[in-house]
């Protein structure tokens, strides 16, 4: 996609200039501001639909813009900062699930044998998106979220996850077609696979 010099870049694609991030490299606290002010909102919003608990992500942010503060010093700039930017708040979110004890069921099967049908859904739900993914486990809701909302390949997740690229794609399945049937529950709907982006 190429953008023309009067559009702006939102979410993570936004960029920093060499000098602020020369500035942050050095531990100039005014740079970090900056760069919060760029990042934090896409980071907030990127750790909510992962955890979907507003307290968790405002927390998320911050242990990531912590961290940012020491590890500004290697990055590289390999990827845009806002790559790098979005792949440590993906890992912090990871973690703070994992400290949960949320992302220890490795078999698809088990992983929505107890996620309810849709007879629990109340009408109001069926319209918010939150509502819903909230209702996936949460390695399918992350899965899902990284997949279709932020663009991770299935080869990015299988090497995020440690699994292959045949379980991000079954749980994927599995997600969207769960959300299909808590939106439909007295539809017979034929499902249609999501174009893939391995």
């Amino acid at each position: 996609m190429n953008m023309t010099p009067t559009e702006s870049r939102t979410g993570f694609a936004q960029e920093v200039d060499a000098v602020t991030l020369a500035r942050a490299r050095r531990g100039d606290g005014a740079a970090h501001a900056a760069i919060y002010r760029i990042f934090s909102r896409p980071c907030y919003t990127l750790a909510m639909r992962v955890v979907g608990s507003s307290a968790t992500a405002e927390d998320i942010v911050q242990d990531v813009f912590l961290k940012m503060m020491d590890a500004i010093r290697h990055y590289r700039g390999d990827a845009p900062f806002g790559a790098w930017l979005k792949r440590m708040t993906v890992n912090a979110a990871i973690d703070q699930l994992r400290s949960q004890r949320h992302l220890d069921k490795d078999d698809p099967e088990r992983l929505f044998a107890n996620v309810s049908d849709a007879a629990g859904l109340l009408a109001s739900d069926a319209h918010d998106v939150m509502a819903l993914l909230q209702r996936l486990p949460p390695r399918a809701r992350l899965i899902l979220v990284l997949h279709e909302l932020e663009g991770y390949t299935h080869k990015e997740l299988a090497e995020l996850f440690g699994q292959t690229e045949s379980y991000s794609k079954s749980i994927l399945s599995r997600s969207l077609k769960r959300l299909q049937e808590w939106l439909t529950p007295n539809t017979v709907v034929e499902m249609q696979p999501w174009p893939s982006r391995s």
